[in-house]
Order: C-alpha cells, then sequence, then structure tokens
C-alpha cells in the first residue's frame, strides 16, 4: 500500500515513538526541563503555574482544585488505571500468570521493597519523617526499561521480560502501600458512592457489556467517590481496571474462518473499473470492522489505546509539575539530611541488597531459576537499574509528607539515586561480555 505524503513525513516520528526507550528519554526531557525552568528567572511562574484553580461542575456539584492537584489525583488516576490493566492482563496470561513464571519476579520485587523500607525507617526512626518509608520502595520502569533497552546486545531478552514483571508486581506493591498506609481519614458516604460505581461496572462486566462509554461514565463515579472518600483517587484507577472485560465474544478459529470468507466475499466483487468500492464490498467491510471488534478483548484495546497517552502525556506532565527541585551552589549540603540519605540509600543500596539476597534465596533452594541466557551480573545491573524510583517515588512522597521541606528533601534523594542507580546500572550491563 502506498504511504500519503504525509504518512510519509510522520513515518521517522512514529518510528522513533514506538521505540522501547523512547518514552524513557520524554520522560527524562521532561524532567530536565522542571529542574531548569524552577531555577531560572521563571521560577515564580512555574511555583504559580501548578496553584492556578480549575474547576469542574455545575450549581453546587463543583470540583474546585489546584492543577497540581488535578494532575496528581486526576490524570495519574488513569496512570494507575493502565497500571490496573496491565496487572491484570499478566495475572491472566502474562509473566505473572502461573506460579514458575511469577515465582522469581514477585520474589525479587517483595525483596526491593522491604529492605529500601527498612533502610529508611532505620536510619528516620523516632522523627516526623519516619512516615516516608514507603518513597524508595518504587521502581520507574519507564526509565528503567529505557536504560536496559539502550545496554543493547549484553542483555538477553529473558531479562527484559524479568524487569517488567518485576516492576510489574512492584506497582501492585505501591499500589496496596497507598492504599493501607498513605490514606487520610475516611469519608464511608463517598467511598460507599464509589463502592457503587464499582458494583455497577462489576454488574456490567458479568453481562457481558463491552462499552467503553459504560466503564469510562461509571470510572469517572468511582474516581469522585474515591477522591472525595479520602482514599487516594489513583486507587480508584486500579480498582475500575479490573472491571475491565478481558474475554474476546468469538474464538480465534471461527474468526479466522470468517474472516477468510468475508476476504473472499470482498475480492470476488472487485468492480472492473473505477476506484471506489462497491456496496456489497462496504458492507463486507463494515462485517469486518465488526468481526475484529469482537475478536478484540477490552482490556486490550483500552490498554494499547491510552499507552502512549500515558507515556507521552501523563507523565511527562506529572514529571514537569513534580520535579521542579531547587539545585543551588549548597545542593549537596542540603541533601546531607535524614529523609534525603534514607531515600537515596533505600534507593541504590536497599533496592539492589534486596533484589539480589531474595533471588539468591530462591535460586539456592532450587525454587526458582535466572532469567534464560542470563548470569549474576546481567542480574546485578537489573538490581541496580531498578533503583531509579523516578516517577512513583516523586508521588509516593507527594502522599507521605505534608511538610513541604520533607518534600523538597525526599526530592533530593530520588533525584541523586535515580542518577547513581542509572548510571551505575548501565555501566554493570554494558560491561558484561557477550558469550
Amino acid at each position: 500500500m502506498e504511504k500519503t505524503v504525509i504518512e510519509k513525513i510522520m513515518a521517522p516520528v512514529s518510528r522513533f515513538i514506538h521505540l522501547e526507550y523512547t518514552s524513557g528519554l520524554v520522560l527524562l526531557a521532561s524532567v530536565v526541563a522542571a529542574i531548569f525552568w524552577a531555577n531560572s528567572v521563571y521560577h515564580d511562574f512555574y511555583e504559580h503555574l501548578w496553584h492556578i484553580n480549575f474547576s469542574v461542575g455545575f450549581d453546587d456539584f463543583i470540583l474546585k482544585k489546584p492543577l497540581h492537584v488535578w494532575i496528581n489525583d486526576g490524570l495519574m488516576a488513569i496512570f494507575f488505571f493502565v497500571i490496573g490493566l496491565e496487572l491484570k492482563r499478566e495475572f491472566m496470561e502474562g509473566e505473572l500468570s502461573t506460579l514458575s513464571k511469577a515465582t522469581l519476579p514477585m520474589t525479587a520485587a517483595l525483596g526491593g521493597m522491604l529492605v529500601p523500607a527498612l533502610i529508611y525507617f532505620v536510619l528516620n526512626k523516632g522523627t516526623d519523617a519516619s512516615h516516608g518509608w514507603g518513597i524508595p520502595m518504587a521502581t520507574d520502569i519507564a526509565f528503567a526499561l529505557a536504560l536496559l533497552s539502550m545496554a543493547g546486545k549484553n542483555v538477553p531478552p529473558s531479562l527484559k521480560v524479568f524487569l517488567s514483571a518485576l516492576a510489574v508486581a512492584d506497582d501492585l506493591g505501591a499500589v496496596l502501600v497507598i492504599a493501607f498506609f498513605y490514606t487520610a481519614e475516611i469519608n464511608f458516604t463517598a467511598l460507599a458512592i464509589g463502592g457503587a460505581g464499582l458494583v455497577v461496572l462489576l454488574a456490567g462486566n458479568i453481562m457481558g457489556i463491552r462499552s467503553t462509554l459504560f466503564y469510562l461514565i461509571f470510572g469517572i463515579c468511582v474516581w469522585i467517590g474515591f477522591l472525595l472518600s479520602g482514599v487516594h483517587a489513583t486507587i480508584a484507577g486500579v480498582l475500575v481496571a479490573f472491571t475491565i472485560p478481558a474475554v474476546t465474544r468469538i474464538d480465534e478459529r471461527v474468526y479466522s474462518d470468517k474472516l477468510r470468507k468475508l476476504s473472499y466475499d470482498f475480492e470476488t466483487d472487485i468492480p472492473e473499473r473505477g476506484k471506489l468500492i462497491t456496496p456489497k464490498q462496504n458492507k463486507t467491510i463494515q462485517n469486518v470492522k465488526q468481526l475484529s471488534m469482537a475478536a478484540e478483548t477490552p482490556l486490550q484495546t483500552i490498554e494499547h489505546t491510552l499507552h502512549p497517552w500515558v507515556a507521552f502525556g501523563i507523565m511527562p506532565l506529572f514529571a514537569l509539575a513534580n520535579a521542579g527541585i531547587i539545585i543551588g551552589p549548597d545542593f549537596l549540603t542540603s541533601a546531607m539530611n535524614p529523609v534525603s540519605i534514607g531515600v537515596a540509600a533505600g534507593l541504590i543500596f536497599g533496592k539492589f541488597a534486596g533484589i539480589m539476597i531474595f533471588c539468591w534465596v530462591m535460586i539456592k533452594f532450587r525454587l526458582a531459576q535466572l532469567p534464560e541466557g542470563a548470569n549474576w551480573k546481567h542480574l546485578a545491573g537489573v538490581s541496580m537499574l531498578a533503583g531509579i524510583g523516578f516517577t512513583m517515588s516523586l508521588f509516593i512522597s507527594g502522599l507521605a509528607f505534608e511538610n513541604p521541606v520533607f518534600i523538597e528533601q525526599a526530592k533530593y534523594g530520588i533525584l541523586i539515586a535515580s542518577l547513581l542507580a542509572g548510571i551505575i546500572g548501565s555501566l554493570t550491563l554494558r560491561k558484561i561480555k557477550v558469550e
């Protein structure tokens, strides 16, 4: 099929977007932009922008929140919704679908959460900042996978699968931590409204409703209920994701047989002259569309649709709004505090030690095996890359602390740790000789 002029112009852009590491590069650009902006002469505008109030609603039903809240509680709910879709897919037929597949990455994720939290808690025990132990537990999958992809031929494919599965399990752990430990006082009336919305969505799933609009409308109701309840609104995104249907309406073989018949019908009615298709061909095309929709699962369709919006819109915007760290001449001195040290030590040393130790125990007792084609050096490099906790760590720091000083100190630790973990992990993987 010959490409149009606009398709030829956009082809390089399309190829760039579909590279494995592109989303990580865009996210990095947003982080750099936020830091430069926050340290420029436009610093005041940067701070003021995120506190501009936006209102949505009518009459007495109005939600009025600063832009920063709309991003962190609204757009990030979509981010967590996509995480929920990924979790459901992985649990159904992915790398977490069987015990043999899930054992090593789930165990690695557990070690990569417990040890960093313990290190932070020990360094901040008895202080007002002790509640921030959840900050170094998270892994930023976009950055980690981007750097792993750029390690090239030194990385066996199984290692990327392992890191992806570990990050998905890590995301599940982060969601549970947010739900149980970073939830404010609960408004049970609002929570009941959100719960009722979930019941409607589950009922719709059971009855076979596959309309995206149906899940969108009641999903928003769930989000509003959770937002007003005190339970963080992003949890609603994960819960709604688990109500999305994940089955097809037609068997694969039946789909293939019917598609061949429709293709034959289309071919036999090709006009001898003219560029327009016949009415019969047009009807055949519509039948192909309906058949293909029946062969798709709403879960995979929605995930595929939202993923580029999350990767190239929501996450970069979140980084732009939250990564504006002031870097003055006394930056390193300012980072010498229990919060920054606890976060940095947890991400760099805790993640590495937790993943390696828990994996060693599982493999030592033959409860799991190293990823195919990988050795302990590969695992060490991936364990270090898991210390890149940028997006999720920034998000949790905003939940853990109300004191802006602690939030800023946590950002120092996140920035330093993510930078060092990325550099050390990448160099470790690049130095491994290909056998």
